[in-house]
Parts: structure tokens; sequence; C-alpha cells
């Protein structure tokens, strides 16, 4: 590198300052002028408070730069494989809505959360925004400090989007917003931590490349019904005038962990109610309410009254027509004779074979009783006998006892 010299010789051989030092040119302005340096003073060009040049210069020093964008949030907004429609365009439009975001493409659903703080690492993400689908229905999002923690786990309902919306609110794209918390925040230690959370997710750094130096936007976050709700609204005047932009979404904290996307867990809601237990309760609820309603249909049709009110035979005449009327109470009349007749008829075959059972059951009796008269002889009979025998023993007339003609002729007597 050359020296630069300070000093030149006139022709004259008068020594003359080196003035043609390249500056770099000032701002003008209006109505005044630089007061010329005058040649003729004595005084040195170190007493004007000019700085003198270095001697040597390198040509690779980086050149100082002055950036006032110290808040360097990088935050990295992916999903992954497995989410519904309405949450993808949920999550495109948050992407929309934070200039400092960096795009993922959609993670493997076989991957661990782990991979995650690698993709943030290598992407130099301090925050994390994950979104995480199961059956096509429930939605789940994970906001986490990459690689330090902690981190939240919150299930995402009632989910509306920008464009299913179609509200009238519109505000300057990649603005930064105001942040607006309910009290609720102050006041218990793990929303102080979510909190803390959603300022540096949410809130666009300060002086940022891709962000516009414009405040005229809202994002609410309200502590409500064990969670919280999430609104996005423009500001139209100083008054505090506000429509409703979007996306809205509620979101329901379930745990809160120490590390990145794991560790211990700190935190747990005790209220909290998985969407799948939920559905199953309803179903259950509508199937027994559909059995409550069978069984009072039952019980109504047992034990209703089968006479509910005591009607005049004759009283429904005048309804209609009375020839009308008087033919069919004449032809109902006819039926009960004529049922009545039958009735009798068969009461009367019922008495006669009622009669002749009882015949029949006489002439039993009287057949029993007829066959019962034939007894055995009684003991005073059976005496009599062996009386009369010991005497026929003893008197005998031609070889036959007295006793056998007397038996005979009781016989005889008997038979007669």
């Amino acid at each position: 590198m050359k020296q630069l010299q300070t000093d030149k010789n006139d022709a004259k051989g008068k020594q003359k300052a080196n003035l043609k030092k390249k500056f770099k040119p000032g701002k003008k302005q209006k109505g005044k002028q630089k007061a010329k340096p005058n040649k003729d003073s004595d005084e040195s060009e170190d007493e004007r408070g000019t700085v003198p040049l270095k001697e040597t210069r390198i040509s690779d020093e980086p050149i100082p730069k002055k950036s006032k964008w110290t808040n360097k949030q990088r935050v990295l907004v992916l999903c992954a494989r497995g989410i519904n429609h309405r949450d993808r365009h949920l999550m495109r439009d948050l992407r929309t809505l934070m200039p400092h975001h960096r795009a993922e493409p959609k993670m493997e659903r076989w991957k661990t959360l782990s991979v995650v703080n690698e993709m943030s690492e290598m992407k130099h993400c301090n925050k994390v925004v994950l979104f995480e689908g199961r059956r096509k229905r429930d939605l789940y999002m994970w906001l986490a400090n990459a690689g330090v923690g902690p981190s939240v786990k919150f299930l995402v309902e009632n989910i509306h989007t920008m464009g299913e919306m179609k509200l009238t609110g519109n505000c300057l794209r990649g603005s930064r917003p105001l942040l607006s918390f309910s009290e609720d925040f102050t006041k218990q230690p793990h929303l102080v931590l979510i909190k803390e959370l959603l300022v540096q997710i949410f809130g666009v750094p300060n002086h940022h490349p891709k962000s516009q130096p414009f405040i005229d936007r809202v994002i609410t976050f309200t502590y409500l019904d064990n969670r919280i709700w999430y609104r996005h609204f423009q500001i139209l005047s100083e008054d505090g005038g506000l429509t409703e932009i979007g996306p809205r979404f509620v979101m329901n904290p379930i745990k809160i962990f120490s590390g990145s996307f794991g560790g211990d867990p700190i935190w747990e809601n005790a209220d909290y109610q998985s969407p799948a237990k939920h559905r199953q309760m309803l179903r259950k609820a509508a199937s027994e309410k559909y059995l409550q309603r069978t069984k009072k249909k039952v019980d109504q049709q047992v034990n209703a009254p089968k006479n509910t009110h005591k009607l005049i035979p004759h009283g429904d005449i005048f309804r209609d027509d009375v020839d009308k009327r008087a033919k069919v109470l004449l032809k109902q009349e006819q039926k009960q004779e004529k049922l009545q007749q039958e009735r009798e008829k068969i009461e009367k075959r019922q008495k006669i074979m009622a009669e002749r059972d009882a015949m029949r059951k006489l002439k039993l009796a009287t057949a029993k009783k007829s066959a019962s008269s034939k007894k055995l002889p009684t003991r005073k009979e059976l005496a009599r006998k062996r009386e009369g025998d010991d005497r026929g023993a003893k008197k005998t007339f031609n070889g036959v006892k007295k006793g056998a003609k007397g038996a005979k002729g009781k016989k005889m007597a008997i038979g007669k």
C-alpha cells in the first residue's frame, strides 16, 4: 500500500496543505451555505476539528453496520400429516399475519416430536408453532421455546378462517400488532407462562426487515371457561373503533412441559376431556334417550285405562244424518240380538251336557254301591256259623250234618 502524502510543495516552493481528501457529501440545507475556509488563516487543521486519516488501510476490513433490529425472534410454523383442509387454511392465515415466521413442509407422522428441535435449529428459529391432526377431526397445537423449553400443548376448537368468515376488516400486511390480554393472565402462574410464550411468538419484532412501521391491528387473548379465545381486529380510529378481520379460534390448554416437546409435565388441566370421549358420551346420552322413550311408550300401553269415559249409547245419533245413524244403530242391535240367541243356545247345550254328566256319575255311584253290598260276613255271623258247625258234628243223619241243611235253607232264602 502506498503511503499517503500529507504535504506537497508548490512551484514557488511554498508548502500547501493536502485538502483533496474525499469526504461523504453532507445534506444540503436550504437557505444556508457552508462558510469557506480562509486561506490566509494560520490555524492548523487539527485545531479546526478534522480527524486525520490512518496511514494504512486494509481492504479486507468489514464495513461496520448499525442494525436497529435487535429482537431477532424467528418462529417456525409447520404441521404434521393428517390435518384437515380448514386446519391447513388456519395455519396459512397465521403465517400471513406473522412476517417473522419461517415455513417448513409437512412433517411425517412416524417421526417423533424431538425432530422439530433439529428443524428449528437448521432454520435458525427460536420459537415453534406445530399443528398436529387426529382422525381428520381434531387439531392440536404446540407452542414451544425451541431447544430450551417450556412447551405447551393445546386443543384447538371452533376454528373460523379468514376466507370462511368474509369479514369487512382489512389491515396492512406485515404491520406490527398490539397484543391485548385479559386480567386473568396475571392471576394464575401457568397463565403467566403461557402469556410470555404468546407475546414472544405473535409479537412482531421492532424494525424487522419484512415488517411495516405501522400499528393498525390488535390481537386479543381472553381467558374464559378454562379456555383462551383468540380474536384479531383492525383499528379504525383513535377513539377505539374496531372491526374483526379473522381468523378466530379457541385454545384449550392440556399440559405444560418443562422441555421442548417433552420433559416433565409442569402443569396439567384437570377439567380437560378428550374430544373422542366427549363424542362417546354424546352418543351414549342419545341412546339412553331413545331407550327411555320406548320404555315410556310400553308403560303407557300397559297402564292405559280401558274405559276412559262413560258414554250414553244413543248420544251419537245427532252427529251425522239421523237416518244413517238410525240404520247403523238398528244393525248393531240386530247383531247383538243374534249374539244373545247364540249365547242362549250354547248355554242350553252346556246345561244338557252337565245334566248328562250328572246322570252318568249317579249310575256309576249306584253300581259301586251294589258291588260293595256283597260284603264279607261280620263277626257275629261267623260266631253263629261256628256254633252251628259244632252242633252238627254231634248229631248226624245219614252222613249229613244238620247244620248243613240249615245252611242250605238260609242260602235258598237269600237267593229268593
